[in-house]
């Protein structure tokens, strides 16, 4: 694997406005990617909060059955999700971060207003995929615009404020979705995903990616790349797998909360929409801390270790330690378990650090929505599991793996903050 270092000063492409690093932390690129983070993270995490509403209003009562096509509609939005993030991350390389930035808002605003109008659960589940298709770009374009757009010494507390103020958006949508139904719930979120297109005239291009650009010769978003060089592969794969314990606890654990309650012998009722409220609340902190403590110890790794070992042991204190606690204590433990996950930006910040501008964007697109898409995997395998062990010690055995393997990945990834990210990959 050989990379290429590009010219220190960019060259203006005919026809656009460039856009070199800005010393500003507060600038317009970093607001406009952390709001679209915020109504990402409301679209993204909608479902999980009305999903028993929305069913039961579409004729699904019975719980298995709640169950089961609340697993499928996951499933529809994450592989819409899984096929999103290689098209956007393509995009991303070969037309621009600011073109899928806003191209990625516009799918998943218009197709969350039309989820408001669903009638069967099919159509439900088909929009479904067509928001996940969506929500696939946000993140990875608005990372890579922050990253490339920010000094080096400064870019890990941007990812840190787009994540913070992001995942925040998980709480509005479980106080829009209680407020107002879910019906208007969707509609809310497809409102503010349009409205936020109107900030697109504030927002310029990467200087960096109009350098890469303005090169023909150089091959951009060549997704079958990554698996046509051997220790690119392999950084490629590694990186996907520190992401997948975030999705275990979500799509899992705190989803399936109302079913672990009753497995866990919790004394009162538990609700799926509370305990992602709390978990999210937690990974507002979880993301300030990670980032901050990924910059003063000048170390991605560090930061990203600390979160998996702090994870792995409230992983275990929600399905051992919680045996016939009160709703409060289940909710606070979600709370403290959102803080664990909290490292979801500064994840896709070592994707983005860890590859070239060429294709930077391809990896920072693909990268989450891959460890998002391993709910597809996780869903299968958490129901064998169960099935065989029990559903306590089923999840326990899913957990350890995951957080084992991603621990291993990070403790082998190149370390990356302070990294020059003006070169291309060969």
């Amino acid at each position: 694997m050989s990379v290429s270092k590009l010219p220190e000063s960019p060259e203006t492409v005919p026809g656009q406005e460039t856009s070199p690093s800005t010393t500003k932390l507060f600038s317009a690129v970093v607001i406009v990617a952390a709001l679209g983070y915020f109504v990402d993270i409301y679209d993204l995490i909608l479902f999980s909060i009305v999903r028993v509403a929305s069913l039961n209003e579409l004729g699904v009562t019975a719980p298995a059955e709640l169950t089961y096509q609340g697993l499928f509609l996951i499933n529809m939005q994450m592989g819409g999700m899984l096929l999103g993030g290689i098209l956007w991350g393509i995009l991303g390389d070969k037309n621009g971060r600011l073109s899928v930035l806003f191209g990625s808002i516009l799918l998943y605003s218009l197709a969350n207003l039309a989820n408001g109008f669903a009638q069967t659960v099919d159509q439900y589940a088909w929009l479904r995929l067509i928001a996940g298709v969506g929500l696939a770009g946000e993140l990875g374009a608005g990372i890579t615009l922050v990253s490339e757009s920010l000094p080096k010494e400064k870019r890990g507390y941007g990812t840190m404020i787009v994540a913070t103020i992001g995942v925040s958006g998980a709480m509005l949508a479980y106080l829009v979705g209680q407020k107002l139904g879910w019906r208007n719930a969707y509609f809310v979120g497809g409102g503010l995903g349009l409205a936020l297109l109107l900030l697109r005239v504030s927002v310029f291009e990467s200087g960096i990616f109009q350098q890469v650009q303005a090169q023909g010769e150089v091959s951009r978003g060549n997704f079958l790349s990554l698996f046509t060089n051997g220790p690119r592969l392999g950084k490629y794969l590694r990186i996907l797998l520190i992401g997948v314990p975030l999705w275990f606890v979500v799509g899992i654990l705190v989803t399936l909360a109302p079913e672990f309650g009753r497995a866990l012998g919790i004394t009162g009722e538990v609700t799926a929409g509370l305990a992602v409220f709390w978990c999210y609340f937690g990974l507002v902190f979880g993301d300030f801390i990670s980032g901050a403590l990924s910059q003063l110890w000048h170390s991605r790794n560090k930061a990203l270790q600390v979160f998996l070992a702090f994870c792995a042991i409230l992983v275990a204190v929600y399905l051992f330690g919680l045996k016939g606690a009160s709703p409060t204590t289940f909710y606070a433990v979600c709370f403290v378990l959102g803080i664990s996950v909290g490292f979801w930006a500064l994840f896709v910040t070592v994707a983005a650090e860890q590859f070239g501008t060429n294709l930077r964007a391809t990896v920072a697109t693909t990268a989450p929505n891959f460890a998002r898409g391993a709910v597809v995997l996780l869903v299968p395998a958490f129901q064998y599991l169960s099935g065989i062990f029990g559903f306590v010690p089923g999840a326990a055995m899913l957990g350890a793996f995951t957080l084992a393997v991603a621990f291993w990945a990070v403790s082998t990834l190149p370390e990356s903050y302070g990294k020059d990210l003006n070169y291309v990959e060969q």
